[in-house]
């Protein structure tokens, strides 16, 4: 027993002479960092995912696992930097002669190096300033050096792909101990497209989205992530319901009583055309009538889904699922789901068949781009400045040009932003980095600012390459990429105006008799169908729907719309012809030609009538899908314009609508003053008051026609002013320019009026001819003006939708038909005077009457009023007696 103790020292001498040379093994001198230290790759282009190590045994190498990347360029590589910055990762260098011009899924990768590790390690293209993502690799003597970084929120410890394509995916960490899980969506769909998943009821016999307890995540409109629980109760969408009926449908919980949101968003970002959202939830969710408690152990059927968002509007104030409306496994699925297994079965990154995701604006002649500057949201291609372009008020669009086409641009941002479109990506002059560049239009002197903003014109020609960018002379990446291609609908139509919201473009052409007109519209977001209706709004109008079927085939169909749900969209069998329709990445353009007067009666569509010379009122609707066979309410749009454009077709241009401008109200009254009191007061006075003593009657003729006279004038004014110019187009105007000219001859035919008879002498020639002229073109004048009222009524209804002109319209007509029936009573009793004034002719004693400037040649017996006059007639002379 005494040897035991012997031999149990040489044992551990021996075991401490084996393991002396691997704790003698030397470290890599050029870094501090252990094995123990771990960090993920913060992903920001190029679906960029992968967790780096320090290689073991010493080696001065990192170790990338599970790395996944796009492909990028030639030129791209592992950078090593100081910072994120873009003058850090300008001045770095290559850490890595491995090119990334391939895609990599779930590789694992060794990068030695010979120096010391940099501050910042990136996956960096130097041709396009084009930062994929990055790690921090601290390379100090802290003691921090061996603790594991924060991780990317895009790294999980599991995944599995959920559609049959694989094109949405599941991610998730579970945390068993704090009793979280947290569930990563990712999904290669477009930004209005939801991701749904949850658990199915586990008391059901079979798995069914009945009584499920969901999550939707998604974006808004404006780009902001969201993760919201939902509950479903039936296959609608949600009903909020009312004080007799309960809410039903896929809902949020929190629309249910007692109901509230348990899931918590913790990232979301759109990529590439994929969307990403990560969100936390507690296992045992207090919420026990809507959350699903799920077990950390135990196998549960859940389930997911995919489609179209509905927007918020006045009476749903949520996001709302639309119908899948797709295959089983494709669209919608159910799976058997264990949180505690250890599973990583998605093999790469996901790869959009659209990754060109940022906002779009397409040129056209006749419209101006805006260009200013603001700071940096959603810059496309990171690192980015503070400040960026913005085209129109979207950052860094991508601008689409088309040959042949001339682009103007109104530069207003900024004194120290000179605009130019340039060959090189990065912009800020090419020279200063010793880089080649072609300048196509812009430099120095194109700045502006919104006081005195500068004018580009740019004509993109044969020789302009398929992509080019408009960047600042001055500082680098303000700018974005331009895309040019084929002269298209700006060069075959003649007009073109952007729609309200600048989400539609209209395009036309009428032909050269005005008896027919082309149209194009071009939805400048992804839709499933747009349409363009004409009226003043949705509802009443006559609508064009073009959509592309699931067989590739572009449609394009018109409607007649009197109600906001699916049963008020009726089809019509309007004469359309060359009908053309496609889709571009989800852009809708499509083309018709029709009659301006439909050849037809008895038909709803044969009302559909365009008048070139009146406003065009131009609505639009974009939504997820359309079926002219089946269209349901789950299909109608999503996004509409905000009111009607009055487009003016003869001008080729473009005018909001708005109420009435109380100008032109003032106008409206001014005219009917003029053409409904004082002008025809002023006749009356002519007509029916010269049987009073005196010129008094002429008076009054003579201040009622100059007072008419000048109150019209002013109204003239008022309205040109308002509308900035004076267009003789409208039937409205067209009589107003008559009734004006009639007007004016008045005054110009009284200033030469012959001097009228001495008493007993016989008008002369000239005399008989002015009084005809002068009391006809009077009375047409009237006439004229009253009818350019009326048509002012019409214009005023067409143009503004006024809801009370009908009765406006009402009592013009009653206040004309008043003033006929006054002249016609005062007609009566004038007769009645003249019939007594011959009966008593034979008494009239020599020379008791009085001439003056009334002569009435215009008298219903056709006769003059003085004894001359009349020679072939009798005249009785009462001779006195003499006196002696």
């Amino acid at each position: 027993m005494a040897a035991d103790p012997l031999l149990a020292l040489l044992a551990g001498a021996l075991l401490v002479a084996a393991l002396a040379p691997a704790a003698a093994a030397p470290s890599c001198p050029h870094t501090n960092l252990t094995a123990n230290f771990s960090a993920d790759l913060t992903m920001l282009q190029h679906q960029l995912r992968g967790t780096v190590r320090l290689a073991g045994d010493g080696k001065c190498a990192l170790e990338l696992t599970r790395f996944d990347l796009l492909a990028a360029s030639p030129s791209a590589r592992f950078w090593a930097a100081d910072g994120p910055a873009m003058a850090d990762l300008a001045a770095g260098r290559a850490f890595s002669p491995l090119p990334l011009n391939k895609t990599f899924r779930n590789a694992s990768l060794e990068l030695p190096f010979a120096r010391p590790l940099p501050r910042l390690l990136a996956l960096y293209d130097p041709d396009t300033s084009s930062d994929f993502g990055h790690v921090f690799l601290p390379n100090g003597t802290g003691p921090d050096l061996d603790t594991a970084a924060e991780p990317a929120p895009t790294m999980f410890d599991n995944c599995i792909p959920l559609s049959e394509t694989e094109t949405y995916r599941l991610r998730w960490t579970l945390n068993a101990s704090a009793g979280t899980v947290e569930i990563g969506l990712e999904a290669a769909v477009g930004s209005e497209y939801y991701m749904a998943f949850g658990w199915a009821d586990p008391k059901a016999n079979s798995p069914a989205m009945i009584h499920a307890d969901v999550v939707v995540a998604g974006f808004t409109e404006e780009g902001t992530p969201f993760a919201e629980d939902y509950y479903i109760s039936d296959y609608t969408e949600c009903t909020l319901g009312k004080e007799d009926s309960p809410v039903s449908g896929v809902c949020p919980d929190k629309v249910y009583e007692d109901g509230k949101n348990d899931s918590v968003l913790v990232y979301g970002h759109r990529r590439d055309g994929v969307s990403f959202v990560r969100y936390v939830r507690k296992l045992d969710a207090e919420d026990a009538k809507y959350d699903v408690p799920v077990g950390a152990t135990e196998e549960m059927a859940v389930l997911w889904a995919i489609g179209k968002l509905r927007p918020p509007d006045t009476m749903r104030p949520h996001y709302l699922p639309q119908n899948h409306g797709g295959p089983r496994d494709t669209t919608f699925g159910f799976a058997r789901l264990n949180l505690s297994e250890t599973v990583d079965s998605c093999l790469g990154p996901l790869d959009a068949d659209n990754k060109e995701d940022q906002e779009r604006i397409i040129a056209d002649r006749k419209t101006p781009l805006v260009v200013t500057s603001a700071p940096a949201v959603h810059y496309p291609n990171p690192p980015n400045p503070d400040k960026v372009l913005y085209i129109n008020k979207k950052e860094a669009p991508l601008l689409k040009v088309e040959r042949g086409v001339p682009v103007k641009f109104s530069v207003q941002a900024g004194h120290d932003v000179a605009l130019y479109i340039t060959s090189d990506p990065i912009g800020g002059n090419a020279t200063l980095r010793n880089k080649t560049e072609v300048i196509y239009a812009g430099g120095p002197d194109a700045h502006g600012v919104l006081a005195t903003p500068k004018e580009l014109v740019w004509l993109p020609d044969r020789n302009t390459p398929d992509l080019v960018y408009y960047q600042s002379l001055y500082d680098q990446k303000m700018g974005w990429k331009v895309q040019v291609v084929d002269g298209g609908l700006s060069d075959m139509y003649n007009n073109s105006v952007v729609l309200d919201d600048q989400q539609v473009t209209l395009f036309w052409t009428l032909s050269v008799d005005y008896k027919s007109i082309s149209i194009a519209a071009r939805g400048e977001k992804k839709s499933g169908y747009l349409a363009i209706g004409f009226g003043s709004g949705m509802v009443n109008s006559f609508t064009y729907v073009a959509w592309v079927g699931n067989d590739g085939v572009g449609r394009v169909k018109t409607y007649w719309i009197d109600g906001k749900s699916a049963a008020g969209i009726h089809p019509t069998s309007e004469n359309i012809t060359f009908v053309r329709c496609k889709s571009e990445n989800g852009i809708i353009t499509f083309e018709f030609t029709r009659p301006l007067n439909p050849s037809c009666t008895g038909k709803v569509e044969c009302k559909n009538i365009i008048d070139p010379t009146t406003p065009l009122k131009v609505v639009w609707a974009m939504g997820a899908s359309w079926s002219g066979d089946d269209l349901t309410d789950s299909n109608m749009h999503s996004v509409t314009s905000s009111r009607p454009i009055r487009v003016l077709l003869l001008r080729g241009s473009a005018e909001a609508e708005q109420d009435l401008r109380p100008v032109l109200a003032v106008h409206g009254f001014m005219m009917f003053v003029a053409w409904g009191i004082l002008l025809p007061g002023g006749i009356m006075a002519a007509r029916y008051l010269k049987s009073l003593k005196g010129d008094g009657w002429f008076q009054i003729h003579v201040y009622l026609q100059y007072s008419g006279i000048s109150i019209m004038f002013l109204g003239v004014l008022f309205a040109a002013a308002e509308l900035r110019g004076f267009f003789v187009s409208s039937v409205h105007v067209k009589f107003g320019v008559l009734a004006l000219l009639l007007a004016v001859l008045q005054p110009l035919n009284a200033k030469f009026r012959p001097s009228k008879p001495a008493n007993g002498e016989v008008p002369s020639r000239n005399r008989n001819l002015w009084e005809y002229l002068h009391v006809i073109t009077g009375r047409s004048a009237v006439i004229v003006g009253i009818v350019a009222l009326f048509t002012g009524m019409k214009h005023l209804g067409h143009r503004y939708d006024s809801e009370n002109v009908e009765e406006l319209t009402w009592a013009l007509m009653l206040w004309v038909l008043s003033v006929i029936v006054v002249v016609l009573c005062l007609e009566y009793k004038e007769v009645k005077r003249r019939i007594g004034d011959r009966s008593t002719r034979g008494h009239w004693v020599l020379g008791n009457t009085e001439e003056d400037d009334s002569v009435d040649l215009l008298h219903p017996d056709g006769t003059a009023r003085n004894s001359e006059s009349s020679a072939s007639g009798v005249m009785e002379v009462q001779l006195e007696p003499l006196t002696r």
